[in-house]
């Protein structure tokens, strides 16, 4: 009843997350200085200027053929936000993915190698590159609900952005799933006020393609800043020149455990200094080893 004049026409999306002890319930707000029109394209909602466009949907897991439910949602909410990126002439820059039961097996597959397969195929369909120029992207475990996927899509073309401390998640080995996943460490794209943006992927204490530091949240953060500073570092030399730095991010940390949180928050304030800007989330992350993921 409180919601503003024609806010059924914004894309707006709830996703079903837990908030740590003490956290208060977060609503987070994109703001553009260009005019902007509303639109819809099947079950997507989405806001758009002459340089960004942001969309979102949300779709219950349909079972319509031997795929997993959650492979052939997957499959067909990519299809639907190329369709319309192609349509309108935007370039993807961004994915938010949200699911429950990331780590749990159905259909002898673990839910999120059955989400990037089905990810993957519809990159393929559309003709979009798995490797190489792929934007950036999350995908956390929700407390429940719905497949959820926002986007963000620049006119402009997307730099993708890889950390030479990691391998790139699209060449992943086979021992992490059937088909990689499809995305980049991080994503620079022009904004509508000129400025060059960077968006940084969900990133974890991933050093090559392997886990480190399984049982120790302190030294998973530690490790992780470390990945974001080598994002950095890549995204500057990029660009051609210094923009970003720690103290210049906005961070969005989904925690495993709540009880890991305090540890995770005195890491982070040592890390970033009192320049820290941060949202703090429960959730599961994309392996079972990893307790935190911070974007």
């Amino acid at each position: 009843d409180g919601a503003p004049p024609g806010a059924a026409e914004l894309p707006l999306l709830a996703v079903d997350m837990i908030l740590p002890p003490g956290e208060e319930a977060t609503c987070e707000v994109w703001h553009s200085a260009e005019p902007l029109q509303s639109g819809r394209h099947g079950p997507i909602r989405y806001r758009q200027s002459e340089t960004l466009l942001f969309g979102c949907m949300s779709l219950d897991e349909v079972a319509g053929d031997a795929r997993p439910p959650l492979q052939a949602t997957t499959e067909a909410a990519y299809a639907s936000i190329f369709e319309l990126l192609e349509a309108c002439g935007y370039h993807a820059l961004r994915f938010w993915n949200y699911f429950p039961a990331i780590n749990q097996e159905s259909h002898h597959k673990e839910r999120y190698r059955q989400f990037n397969i089905g990810r993957q195929d519809a990159f393929l369909a559309h003709g979009r590159a798995v490797i190489g120029n792929v934007p950036a992207a999350c995908a956390l475990g929700s407390a429940g609900g719905s497949l959820h996927v926002a986007f963000l899509a620049a006119r402009a073309d997307v730099i993708s952005v890889e950390n030479p401390r990691q391998v790139s998640a699209y060449r992943y080995p086979q021992r992490y799933g059937p088909r990689s996943p499809s995305f980049s460490r991080a994503a620079l794209a022009q904004t509508g006020d000129g400025r060059l943006g960077l968006f940084v992927s969900g990133t974890a204490s991933i050093v090559g393609h392997a886990t480190l530091h399984p049982a120790n949240v302190v030294a998973q953060t530690r490790e992780t800043m470390a990945n974001i500073k080598a994002v950095l570092a890549e995204a500057n030399r990029l660009a051609s020149q210094p923009r970003f730095d720690l103290a210049s991010l906005y961070y969005k940390v989904y925690v495993r455990h709540a009880a890991d949180l305090a540890r995770i928050r005195a890491e982070l304030a040592h890390c970033v200094g009192d320049a820290l800007k941060v949202v703090y989330l429960q959730a599961d992350v994309c392996r079972a080893d990893l307790l935190l993921e911070i974007e």
